[in-house]
Protein backbone atom coordinates (compact mmCIF):
# COMPACT_ATOMS: atom_id res chain seq x y z
CA UNK A 1 0.00 0.00 0.00
CA UNK A 2 0.86 3.23 -0.24
CA UNK A 3 2.20 5.64 2.52
CA UNK A 4 2.38 9.16 2.77
CA UNK A 5 4.88 11.51 0.92
CA UNK A 6 6.27 14.49 3.06
CA UNK A 7 3.56 17.82 2.61
CA UNK A 8 4.66 21.51 2.97
CA UNK A 9 2.07 24.15 3.51
CA UNK A 10 1.91 25.45 0.22
CA UNK A 11 -0.51 23.52 -2.16
CA UNK A 12 0.94 20.86 -4.95
CA UNK A 13 -0.35 21.36 -8.77
CA UNK A 14 -0.73 18.11 -10.37
CA UNK A 15 -1.15 17.16 -13.67
CA UNK A 16 -4.97 15.01 -12.48
CA UNK A 17 -5.15 12.08 -10.58
CA UNK A 18 -5.44 9.73 -13.62
CA UNK A 19 -1.52 9.84 -13.43
CA UNK A 20 -1.58 11.04 -9.49
CA UNK A 21 -2.95 8.68 -6.96
CA UNK A 22 -5.90 10.77 -5.76
CA UNK A 23 -5.51 9.04 -1.89
CA UNK A 24 -3.01 7.90 0.57
CA UNK A 25 -3.54 4.45 2.52
CA UNK A 26 -1.22 3.73 5.00
CA UNK A 27 -1.71 0.21 6.32
CA UNK A 28 0.73 -0.93 8.67
CA UNK A 29 2.36 -4.20 9.18
CA UNK A 30 1.10 -4.94 12.62
CA UNK A 31 -1.87 -3.14 13.76
CA UNK A 32 -3.05 -1.98 17.45
CA UNK A 33 -6.35 -1.87 17.24
CA UNK A 34 -9.25 -1.89 14.83
CA UNK A 35 -9.44 1.79 14.55
CA UNK A 36 -9.45 3.80 11.10
CA UNK A 37 -8.38 7.26 10.81
CA UNK A 38 -9.63 9.21 8.02
CA UNK A 39 -9.28 12.71 6.66
CA UNK A 40 -11.34 13.17 3.46
CA UNK A 41 -10.77 17.08 3.29
CA UNK A 42 -7.46 17.37 3.97
CA UNK A 43 -6.36 16.81 0.27
CA UNK A 44 -3.71 19.78 -1.10
CA UNK A 45 -2.62 18.65 -5.01
CA UNK A 46 -4.63 20.58 -6.85
CA UNK A 47 -5.19 19.64 -10.88
CA UNK A 48 -3.40 22.30 -12.95
CA UNK A 49 -6.99 21.99 -15.36
CA UNK A 50 -8.88 22.88 -12.25
CA UNK A 51 -6.84 26.16 -11.40
CA UNK A 52 -7.44 26.96 -15.01
CA UNK A 53 -11.50 26.87 -14.20
CA UNK A 54 -11.92 28.66 -10.71
CA UNK A 55 -12.38 32.35 -10.76
CA UNK A 56 -10.80 32.14 -7.25
CA UNK A 57 -7.04 32.74 -6.26
CA UNK A 58 -4.59 30.57 -5.18
CA UNK A 59 -5.04 31.33 -1.50
CA UNK A 60 -9.58 31.77 -1.66
CA UNK A 61 -9.30 28.24 -3.42
CA UNK A 62 -8.07 26.62 -0.42
CA UNK A 63 -10.60 28.00 2.12
CA UNK A 64 -12.66 24.94 2.29
CA UNK A 65 -9.88 22.60 2.72
CA UNK A 66 -9.11 20.41 6.44
CA UNK A 67 -5.75 21.81 5.90
CA UNK A 68 -3.04 19.69 7.65
CA UNK A 69 -5.93 17.06 8.88
CA UNK A 70 -3.67 14.84 7.32
CA UNK A 71 -0.88 15.45 9.32
CA UNK A 72 -2.18 14.92 12.63
CA UNK A 73 -3.60 11.64 11.84
CA UNK A 74 -0.18 10.47 10.41
CA UNK A 75 1.46 11.45 13.52
CA UNK A 76 -1.60 10.12 15.22
CA UNK A 77 -1.29 6.57 14.09
CA UNK A 78 1.84 5.96 15.32
CA UNK A 79 2.56 3.59 12.35
CA UNK A 80 0.25 1.28 14.16
CA UNK A 81 -3.11 2.80 12.98
CA UNK A 82 -4.32 2.83 9.37
CA UNK A 83 -4.99 5.93 7.94
CA UNK A 84 -6.91 6.79 4.90
CA UNK A 85 -6.15 10.83 3.56
CA UNK A 86 -7.21 12.23 0.63
CA UNK A 87 -4.54 14.24 -1.66
CA UNK A 88 -7.41 15.94 -4.04
CA UNK A 89 -9.07 19.41 -2.34
CA UNK A 90 -12.38 19.35 -1.50
CA UNK A 91 -13.50 22.00 -3.38
CA UNK A 92 -12.87 19.86 -6.95
CA UNK A 93 -14.51 16.94 -5.25
CA UNK A 94 -16.18 16.09 -1.58
CA UNK A 95 -16.36 12.24 -1.31
CA UNK A 96 -18.34 13.49 2.07
CA UNK A 97 -21.44 13.56 -0.20
CA UNK A 98 -23.59 11.47 -1.76
CA UNK A 99 -22.36 10.05 -5.06
CA UNK A 100 -24.51 12.18 -7.17
CA UNK A 101 -25.40 15.05 -4.96
CA UNK A 102 -25.53 17.21 -8.13
CA UNK A 103 -26.79 21.29 -8.27
CA UNK A 104 -27.95 21.20 -12.07
CA UNK A 105 -27.19 25.01 -11.99
CA UNK A 106 -23.42 24.08 -12.23
CA UNK A 107 -23.40 22.23 -15.31
CA UNK A 108 -23.83 21.85 -19.03
CA UNK A 109 -25.42 19.13 -19.98
CA UNK A 110 -27.97 15.94 -18.55
CA UNK A 111 -27.41 15.18 -15.23
CA UNK A 112 -27.30 11.57 -15.15
CA UNK A 113 -30.53 9.67 -13.72
CA UNK A 114 -30.26 9.44 -9.92
CA UNK A 115 -29.01 12.37 -9.41
CA UNK A 116 -29.88 14.19 -5.84
CA UNK A 117 -30.35 18.07 -7.15
CA UNK A 118 -32.49 18.68 -4.27
CA UNK A 119 -30.54 18.06 -0.71
CA UNK A 120 -29.79 20.95 2.05
CA UNK A 121 -26.53 20.56 1.19
CA UNK A 122 -26.34 21.00 -2.74
CA UNK A 123 -29.33 23.79 -1.90
CA UNK A 124 -25.95 25.36 0.38
CA UNK A 125 -23.62 25.49 -2.46
CA UNK A 126 -21.65 21.98 -0.87
CA UNK A 127 -22.65 19.03 -3.00
CA UNK A 128 -20.84 16.40 -4.72
CA UNK A 129 -18.84 19.03 -6.65
CA UNK A 130 -19.15 22.08 -4.67
CA UNK A 131 -20.29 25.28 -6.05
CA UNK A 132 -18.72 27.59 -3.27
CA UNK A 133 -15.59 27.52 -1.26
CA UNK A 134 -16.79 29.99 1.73
CA UNK A 135 -20.58 31.69 1.95
CA UNK A 136 -19.52 34.19 -0.56
CA UNK A 137 -16.63 32.53 -2.99
CA UNK A 138 -18.16 30.84 -6.06
CA UNK A 139 -15.60 28.02 -7.36
CA UNK A 140 -16.74 28.60 -11.04
CA UNK A 141 -17.40 31.81 -13.50
CA UNK A 142 -20.14 29.38 -15.39
CA UNK A 143 -21.75 26.23 -15.57
CA UNK A 144 -18.59 23.10 -16.59
CA UNK A 145 -19.58 20.27 -18.41
CA UNK A 146 -21.19 17.37 -16.71
CA UNK A 147 -18.61 15.29 -17.94
CA UNK A 148 -16.02 16.91 -15.86
CA UNK A 149 -18.29 16.07 -12.68
CA UNK A 150 -18.78 12.33 -13.63
CA UNK A 151 -14.62 12.06 -14.51
CA UNK A 152 -13.68 13.22 -10.76
CA UNK A 153 -16.69 10.78 -9.44
CA UNK A 154 -14.89 7.82 -11.42
CA UNK A 155 -11.61 8.63 -10.82
CA UNK A 156 -11.41 9.77 -6.75
CA UNK A 157 -14.95 9.43 -5.70
CA UNK A 158 -15.65 5.71 -6.10
CA UNK A 159 -11.67 4.51 -5.91
CA UNK A 160 -11.76 6.53 -2.13
CA UNK A 161 -15.04 4.81 -1.08
CA UNK A 162 -14.14 1.29 -2.38
CA UNK A 163 -11.17 1.20 -0.53
CA UNK A 164 -12.61 3.07 2.88
CA UNK A 165 -15.36 -0.06 2.53
CA UNK A 166 -12.32 -2.58 2.17
CA UNK A 167 -10.43 -1.28 5.04
CA UNK A 168 -13.32 -1.93 6.95
CA UNK A 169 -14.14 -5.13 6.29
CA UNK A 170 -10.31 -5.81 6.66
CA UNK A 171 -10.39 -4.60 10.40
CA UNK A 172 -14.21 -6.13 11.11
CA UNK A 173 -12.58 -9.27 9.71
CA UNK A 174 -9.55 -9.42 11.78
CA UNK A 175 -10.89 -8.38 15.27
CA UNK A 176 -14.63 -8.66 14.31
CA UNK A 177 -15.38 -5.22 15.43
CA UNK A 178 -13.99 -1.97 13.60
CA UNK A 179 -14.59 2.32 13.80
CA UNK A 180 -13.65 4.81 11.46
CA UNK A 181 -12.81 8.24 13.42
CA UNK A 182 -13.26 10.68 10.38
CA UNK A 183 -11.34 13.51 10.98
CA UNK A 184 -12.11 17.34 9.93
CA UNK A 185 -11.60 21.04 10.32
CA UNK A 186 -14.08 23.41 11.17
CA UNK A 187 -13.85 27.55 10.81
CA UNK A 188 -12.71 28.98 13.99
CA UNK A 189 -15.46 31.42 14.10
CA UNK A 190 -18.49 28.42 13.62
CA UNK A 191 -21.18 28.77 16.49
CA UNK A 192 -21.72 25.40 17.88
CA UNK A 193 -24.63 24.50 20.74
CA UNK A 194 -24.27 22.87 24.25
CA UNK A 195 -20.87 24.50 25.29
CA UNK A 196 -20.05 27.61 26.98
CA UNK A 197 -18.86 30.25 23.84
CA UNK A 198 -17.34 27.68 20.88
CA UNK A 199 -16.43 24.51 21.10
CA UNK A 200 -12.75 23.48 20.35
CA UNK A 201 -13.92 20.21 18.60
CA UNK A 202 -17.44 18.40 17.90
CA UNK A 203 -18.32 15.28 17.48
CA UNK A 204 -20.48 13.62 15.35
CA UNK A 205 -21.91 10.36 15.97
CA UNK A 206 -25.46 11.01 13.41
CA UNK A 207 -27.27 11.75 16.72
CA UNK A 208 -26.40 8.38 18.09
CA UNK A 209 -27.22 5.92 15.26
CA UNK A 210 -23.77 5.67 13.87
CA UNK A 211 -21.85 4.57 17.02
CA UNK A 212 -22.41 2.86 20.67
CA UNK A 213 -22.94 5.26 23.05
CA UNK A 214 -19.96 4.13 25.23
CA UNK A 215 -17.51 5.03 22.01
CA UNK A 216 -19.20 8.72 21.55
CA UNK A 217 -19.27 9.21 25.37
CA UNK A 218 -15.07 7.33 25.47
CA UNK A 219 -13.95 10.26 22.94
CA UNK A 220 -15.85 13.07 24.52
CA UNK A 221 -14.42 12.64 27.86
CA UNK A 222 -10.97 11.86 26.96
CA UNK A 223 -10.88 15.13 25.09
CA UNK A 224 -12.44 17.24 27.37
CA UNK A 225 -9.70 15.63 30.22
CA UNK A 226 -7.17 17.15 27.60
CA UNK A 227 -8.80 20.60 28.12
CA UNK A 228 -11.16 21.14 25.03
CA UNK A 229 -15.06 22.60 24.84
CA UNK A 230 -15.93 19.56 23.43
CA UNK A 231 -19.96 19.80 22.04
CA UNK A 232 -22.06 16.83 20.43
CA UNK A 233 -23.46 16.84 17.00
CA UNK A 234 -24.26 20.11 16.81
CA UNK A 235 -23.56 21.64 14.32
CA UNK A 236 -22.11 19.11 12.70
CA UNK A 237 -23.65 15.06 12.97
CA UNK A 238 -21.98 13.74 10.66
CA UNK A 239 -21.69 13.44 6.51
CA UNK A 240 -22.07 10.74 3.97
CA UNK A 241 -19.48 8.84 5.56
CA UNK A 242 -20.20 8.68 8.89
CA UNK A 243 -24.09 7.73 8.03
CA UNK A 244 -23.07 4.67 5.48
CA UNK A 245 -20.22 3.20 7.50
CA UNK A 246 -21.69 3.50 10.88
CA UNK A 247 -23.67 -0.05 11.31
CA UNK A 248 -22.99 -0.49 15.65
CA UNK A 249 -25.41 -3.63 15.42
CA UNK A 250 -22.80 -5.41 13.15
CA UNK A 251 -20.04 -4.42 14.95
CA UNK A 252 -19.07 -1.33 12.86
CA UNK A 253 -18.67 2.39 14.23
CA UNK A 254 -18.32 5.89 13.04
CA UNK A 255 -17.43 9.14 14.57
CA UNK A 256 -16.86 11.96 13.33
CA UNK A 257 -14.27 14.81 15.15
CA UNK A 258 -14.29 18.30 13.93
CA UNK A 259 -11.47 20.70 15.04
CA UNK A 260 -11.74 24.23 15.20
CA UNK A 261 -9.10 25.50 12.64
CA UNK A 262 -8.17 28.04 15.16
CA UNK A 263 -6.39 25.71 17.14
CA UNK A 264 -3.57 25.25 15.16
CA UNK A 265 -4.20 27.48 11.75
CA UNK A 266 -3.65 31.11 10.09
CA UNK A 267 -7.06 30.68 8.25
CA UNK A 268 -6.24 34.15 6.20
CA UNK A 269 -2.79 32.40 4.92
CA UNK A 270 -3.38 28.42 4.97
CA UNK A 271 -0.42 27.99 7.34
CA UNK A 272 0.31 26.11 10.71
CA UNK A 273 0.58 28.39 13.45
CA UNK A 274 2.73 27.15 16.58
CA UNK A 275 -0.45 25.70 18.21
CA UNK A 276 -0.23 22.81 15.40
CA UNK A 277 2.82 21.19 17.84
CA UNK A 278 0.53 21.31 20.77
CA UNK A 279 -2.86 19.91 18.96
CA UNK A 280 -0.50 17.30 17.18
CA UNK A 281 0.71 16.08 20.89
CA UNK A 282 -2.93 15.88 22.11
CA UNK A 283 -4.18 14.51 19.29
CA UNK A 284 -1.74 11.61 19.48
CA UNK A 285 -2.58 10.70 23.07
CA UNK A 286 -5.98 10.98 22.77
CA UNK A 287 -5.75 8.32 19.81
CA UNK A 288 -3.85 6.38 21.63
CA UNK A 289 -6.11 6.01 24.57
CA UNK A 290 -9.31 6.08 22.37
CA UNK A 291 -7.92 3.10 20.88
CA UNK A 292 -7.49 0.97 23.84
CA UNK A 293 -10.45 2.28 25.52
CA UNK A 294 -12.40 0.62 22.21
CA UNK A 295 -10.99 -2.63 22.94
CA UNK A 296 -11.81 -1.82 26.53
CA UNK A 297 -15.25 -1.44 26.32
CA UNK A 298 -16.28 -3.91 23.72
CA UNK A 299 -14.20 -6.57 26.09
CA UNK A 300 -16.21 -6.00 28.50
CA UNK A 301 -19.58 -5.90 26.92
CA UNK A 302 -18.64 -8.79 25.70
CA UNK A 303 -17.92 -10.43 29.30
CA UNK A 304 -20.83 -9.03 30.17
CA UNK A 305 -22.74 -11.00 27.83
CA UNK A 306 -21.39 -14.14 28.60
Amino acid sequence: MRGFRETADDMRIVDGFAVEPPFDLLWPERIAAPVLLASPHSGRDYPRDFLAMTRLDRVTIRRSEDAFVDDLCRTASGGRLPVLAARFPRAWLDVNREPLELDPRMFSGRLPAGANTRSTRVAGGLGTIPRIVTERDEIYGGPIPIEEALDRIAVAYEPYHAVLRRSLTRLHARFGRAVIVDCHSMPSLQRTGGVEGRADIVIGDRHGSSCHPALTDLAATLLREAGYRVALNKPYAGGHVTETCGRPDRGLHALQIEISRGLYLNEATITRTNGFASLSRAFTAFVARFAEGFEAIFDDLRSAAE
